[in-house]
């Protein structure tokens, strides 16, 4: 396992679309591994491999070390509840900066695991917010855009005078 040098804001590597994996091999149990140190090391919940620069379908999500990591490779959501919450969310990509963010309350996710079985999944809550998250990124949405212009600019503004 390795840290991997996560990608800043406004990175163009952030706006890309990630490919499918398509070979579930030792390489792609690597990269989970790695992700998830990166994760970890950052601080974060959640981070995908178009954050260390693998245009590739692979999220890790981690909650709590107790419950463990949950690995995502391909995933796509299947449901969305008309039902809305807001959620403070942020980046290991613009470490520092949050703000309130309108997502489906629940959601149900199809995915594969690190050897390729696929599975679905119910989530709500705070998961379900992370798992919205991190396909977006896959998607090459950064999660500032899912907020108005005007706080999108308040943000990067806040986020140029952090990294000066």
């Amino acid at each position: 396992m390795a840290i991997r040098p996560i990608l800043r804001f406004p990175d163009v590597g952030l706006k890309t679309v990630c490919q499918p994996v398509d070979v579930f091999d030792q390489r792609l149990r690597e990269l989970a591994d790695d992700l998830l140190e990166t994760m970890r090391a950052a601080p974060g919940v959640g981070i995908t491999a178009a954050h260390i620069g693998v245009f590739l379908r692979v999220v890790v999500i981690e909650l709590s070390r107790d419950e463990g990591a949950c690995h995502f490779v391909n995933p796509e959501i299947m449901f969305a509840s008309d039902e809305t919450a807001r959620h403070v969310e942020g980046s290991v990509s613009m470490p520092g900066v949050t703000d309130e963010v309108v997502r489906p309350k629940a959601i149900r996710v199809r995915y594969s695991d690190l050897n390729g079985a696929e599975h679905e999944k119910e989530a709500e809550g705070f998961l379900a917010v992370c798992i919205q998250h991190e396909i977006d990124q896959l998607d090459g949405v950064f999660w500032i855009q899912r907020l108005s212009r005007l706080k999108r600019e308040r943000l990067v503004k806040r986020w140029e005078k952090l990294r000066d």
